[in-house]
């Protein structure tokens, strides 16, 4: 099979924080002025992508890991994942600040969900002026202390916050509080996982006037009390090369800003490779083919390529490994 580079349809979710971004920044089909997320890359269970390009344009995700397990995964990522597609890609836009929550580790979510846990890292593509996150804690707390804020809604005083602007990026482990402010557009990779506890919503209703479900009690045992300053991610940005961002067990991240083509030897990855784009385009190409990415678009490079070539003047782009 010809596992050219592969782009797939953007699965769209409104949120109550969302906002018009995804459509006014990166041009995805919108039709909600409330759309938070675009999922681009997922095999979660009722929401799984579909190709967007080329002779394999409509087979599903799964359905390519099914039939080509290796050449589209690899052989390592196989062996450890099996046929689950390990990691979640998406671009969200929060017009309004997202719910406080927090993720359990592999352990805990395997235990209560049957689920992976959920470890992500965030780069920031847009911010407003003044735009924040909220990432862990501003010193230790103790459960109790932690209990007692929720209990007299005094949460958002033990809480820290982080200015960003374009750039930024931040590594988000499980176990650590945090939420994303208004006004940011950022690309998000993750465990593929969508165990969330959420502990605090600013006491908003949805259009049916409800408020939203809590996961106080969950979240007790789940939660990091520490206060780390391990979350913003240094990296250099040599242009025309490869800047590591994140590694970790879950996936490794490079920045690479580019101005002339670049052809990289893929043999000894083993791994699907994944062009998230963040500025400027590119084309992306491998022996079997080549396809287009520009800013808020994303392209899966399967693990049988030999190599890949990416021409362009003027691209950002995230590149993900397992």
């Amino acid at each position: 099979m010809n596992l050219y580079p592969l782009k797939f349809n953007p699965i769209l979710k409104e949120r109550l924080w969302g906002g018009t971004k995804l459509k006014d920044v990166l041009g995805k089909p919108i039709e909600s002025d409330i759309t938070g997320e675009s999922w681009e890359l997922s095999a979660v269970e009722g929401d799984v992508s579909t190709v967007a390009n080329g002779e394999l344009a409509g087979t599903s995700l799964q359905q390519l890991i099914n039939d080509y397990p290796e050449e589209l995964l690899g052989k390592s990522v196989f062996e450890r994942f099996g046929k689950d597609f390990p990691i979640l890609i998406k671009f969200i836009d929060a017009k309004q600040d997202l719910s406080i929550q927090l993720h359990p580790n592999d352990e805990l979510a395997k235990k209560r969900h049957n689920s992976f846990g959920k470890t992500e890292m965030w780069y920031i593509m847009d911010a407003d002026p003044g735009a924040e996150l909220i990432v862990g804690f501003n010193k230790d707390v103790t459960k109790e202390e932690y209990a007692k804020s929720i209990e007299e809604d005094t949460l958002l005083d033990l809480l820290n916050y982080e200015e960003v602007k374009e750039g930024d990026t931040f590594f988000i482990n499980t176990g650590k509080m945090h939420a994303i402010g208004a006004g940011v557009l950022l690309a998000e990779i993750q465990q593929t996982s969508d165990i969330t506890y959420r502990v605090f919503d600013f006491n908003r209703r949805d259009k049916n006037g409800n408020m939203r479900e809590l996961h106080t009690d969950l979240a007790l045992d789940a939660l990091d009390y520490t206060k780390k300053d391990d979350f913003k991610v240094k990296y250099a940005n040599q242009k025309n090369g490869i800047n590591n961002m994140v590694s970790c067990p879950y996936f490794n991240t490079n920045f690479m800003e580019l101005t002339k083509d670049l052809n990289l030897e893929l043999d000894l990855r083993d791994s699907f490779t994944i062009y998230m784009c963040v500025g400027g385009s590119a084309t992306i190409s491998n022996e079997f083919g080549a396809t287009s990415i520009k800013n808020g678009e994303t392209v899966l490079v399967p693990a049988k390529s030999k190599s890949v070539n990416i021409s362009t003047t003027s691209a950002k782009l995230l590149e993900v490994t397992i």
